[in-house]
């Protein structure tokens, strides 16, 4: 999901730290440091990283810079490997059976819980290179202390947070109601929020 889209949720994040002037000429820079790295030819379940604004598969920014007038644009790609249970299922359950069969011949009676384990590590592992990971974009607009990011998923949120701390230094507080009250009302309209009961709006039940 996207800016570009004709709709378009997302959520808006304050920097609370005094971001450097140096940072700015380093965006670029830390971007490419913290850039994608694909998985589609390794058993990897899980990648996220910065890609290009312009298009998701540009990790170098060769389309376009990140920069456009007063903002930085650019795009949290997140690839996750998904691979249905039912088929995890299925397959395991042919390992155990082949697994009784070869211990059969050689006098064994039960296949032990070590190895069942093992077996389940090795069916995943073959599993994990017939399933293509499943590709997601996820794009930023940020200007001055202010942090648009394109998703109102919480473990998204808290993915994009952190990752974003990691690569700028920087810690992100979520532009909540409440928070943006708190920066327009004075302690005295602070208090009298605080005051307010939540309200029920549905019928009650008899």
């Amino acid at each position: 999901m996207g800016f570009m889209n004709s709709s378009c949720s997302f959520t808006r994040f304050r920097i609370m730290d005094p971001v450097p002037e140096a940072l700015w000429r380093e965006i670029p820079d830390r971007l490419k440091q913290h850039a994608f790295v694909d998985i589609d030819a390794t058993p990897e379940m899980h990648s996220h990283g910065w890609v290009c604004f312009d298009d998701m598969l540009d990790v170098e920014w060769m389309t376009a810079p990140p920069q456009k007038g007063a903002l930085y644009t650019f795009s949290l790609r997140v690839d996750t490997r998904r691979i249905p249970a039912g088929v995890i299922k299925k397959h395991l359950a042919i390992a155990l059976q082949e697994e009784k069969e070869r211990q059969g011949a050689s006098g064994k009676k039960f296949v032990s819980k070590e190895r069942k384990k093992e077996l389940k590590e090795e069916v995943l592992l073959a599993l994990r290179g017939r399933f293509l990971p499943v590709p997601a974009e996820f794009n930023v607009f940020w200007e001055e202390d202010r942090v648009w990011f394109a998703s109102v998923q919480g473990k998204m949120l808290d993915l994009f947070m952190d990752f974003f701390h990691e690569t700028f230094g920087l810690t992100l507080e979520q532009m909540t109601p409440y928070m943006l009250a708190s920066t327009i009302l004075d302690e005295d309209g602070m208090t009298e929020l605080d005051r307010i009961e939540p309200a029920v709006f549905a019928d009650e039940e008899d």
